[in-house]
C-alpha cells in the first residue's frame, strides 16, 4: 500500500490499553499475535491489520474497532 494510503489513520491502542490496565504483552498472549506485531500497530507503523486480528482485540478489550482506530480527514 503506497504509505498515502494509510494517512490519516490513527491507532489509539495505548490509550485504550492504560485504560484497560493490560500490558502489551499479556495482550499479545491473549490474542495471538506477537509483541513485536503490537508494538507496531500501537506505535502507529503497521501497514495493515486482519479484521481477524482487529476482532480478536476488540473482544479482548472490550471495545469496538472505532475505540482502537481513528481517520482524521486532511492528514
Amino acid at each position: 500500500m503506497p504509505p498515502e494510503e494509510a494517512a490519516g489513520i490513527r491507532v489509539h491502542l495505548d490509550k485504550v490499553l492504560a485504560e484497560r490496565g493490560i500490558t502489551l504483552t499479556e495482550l499479545a498472549q491473549r490474542v495471538g499475535v506477537t509483541v513485536v506485531n503490537l508494538s507496531v500497530l500501537k506505535n502507529g507503523r503497521a501497514r495493515a491489520i486482519r479484521f481477524s486480528t482487529l476482532a480478536a482485540l476488540c473482544r479482548e478489550l472490550d471495545c469496538k474497532p472505532g475505540d482502537l482506530l481513528d481517520y482524521e480527514e486532511g492528514e
